[in-house]
């Protein structure tokens, strides 16, 4: 598709097209992977030139990269923040050299003069949309309802944002209660291996059953995973530990397909979408940048929820 790598040492434009420096965190899920995609398609379709960097979930990488691209001389920097601090000094540089930055997917804490923008979905209204769920199936429940949490990655903005939306929610229902939050860094083999510890130490403690899972022996009642790689991840543990969690509530975010497909057959019960399809969005970002106009400072996506009240006759393929 004629994309470039980023190299640390260049000199000199090599094309007069529009040319967007873009760093990605990495590759670490069907969504991660699409939403690249996404970004290369809108490119190829607007004869935009992408220098493509994977950070491999690295922040120090994603430096390296910006600083490569300003010395490359881009039109435009876009990037994903794979934490909210520290990026400071590096936008300065991006401001000095003149050359505009976007956000994609994760907002920072840098000042807000230093970037042009932010594109993403609404991590607050996604932790809501949980809540929400949760609120609707517990509302005739008098019992406290224990909820462990499998949050992202630390000092990610996504991840304290879906934490936020989601304990404003059940701050509505004192029988809501978080025992146990844990960091699953939006990684597959986190989620399993949270569920697998979690198993263990109730066998351990002479707990365990094949129906539930437990924290310091307290009975699990619903599960929040800010994603679903985790949550995969966590049904990877209940296959190889023949568990069968049916009176468990489990709530994932993103709508990859293979959460929507357990969703369907009864192992999930709500799924909120995170969309990954941020391609054509942030190109015209790019274009109105280039071309001198402002934009918003925030741009969302659009996003909706999946549910096990769903009529599932009218799910399309997710393509993801």
């Amino acid at each position: 598709m004629g994309f470039l790598r980023s190299k640390t040492k260049i000199t000199e434009k090599k094309t007069e097209r529009l040319i967007l420096g873009f760093s990605q965190i990495g590759s670490e899920s069907a969504w991660r992977t699409r939403n690249t995609q996404s970004i290369f398609e809108a490119a190829e379709a607007n004869d935009i030139q992408i220098i493509f960097d994977d950070a491999q979930q690295k922040q120090e990488n994603q430096i390296k990269a910006i600083r490569s691209f300003i010395v490359y001389q881009v039109d435009i920097i876009a990037f994903v923040p794979i934490v909210e601090d520290g990026w400071d000094e590096v936008l300065k540089e991006a401001h000095a050299a003149g050359i505009p930055v976007i956000l994609v997917d994760r907002h920072i804490t840098a000042d807000k003069s230093l970037y042009a923008g932010f594109l993403g979905e609404n991590a607050l209204e996604e932790g809501r949309k949980a809540s929400d769920f949760l609120m609707k199936i517990c509302a005739d429940k008098t019992k406290t309802i224990n909820i462990l949490e499998i949050s992202g990655t630390e000092n990610s903005s996504i991840a304290k944002e879906r934490a936020q939306g989601f304990r404003e929610g059940i701050l509505r229902n004192e029988n809501l209660k978080i025992i146990h939050s844990v960091n699953g860094d939006f990684l597959r083999s986190r989620g399993k291996e949270i569920a697998e510890n979690l198993i263990q130490n109730a066998r351990d403690s002479g707990n365990f059953k094949n129906d539930v899972l437990y924290f310091d022996g307290q009975k699990i009642d619903v599960i929040y995973s800010h994603n679903d790689s985790m949550t995969l991840g966590v049904l990877d543990s209940f296959a190889n530990y023949g568990i069968n969690p049916a009176d468990t509530i489990i709530i994932s975010v993103d709508a990859e397909q293979k959460s929507i497909d357990a969703l369907v057959e009864g192992k999930l019960n709500c799924v909120v979408e995170c969309n990954p399809n941020l391609g054509e969005m942030l190109m015209k970002l790019v274009k109105d940048v280039a071309s001198g106009k402002k934009i918003p400072k925030v741009t969302y996506n659009e996003e909706r929820i999946f549910t096990k009240f769903d009529d599932f006759s009218l799910y399309e393929p997710r393509g993801y």
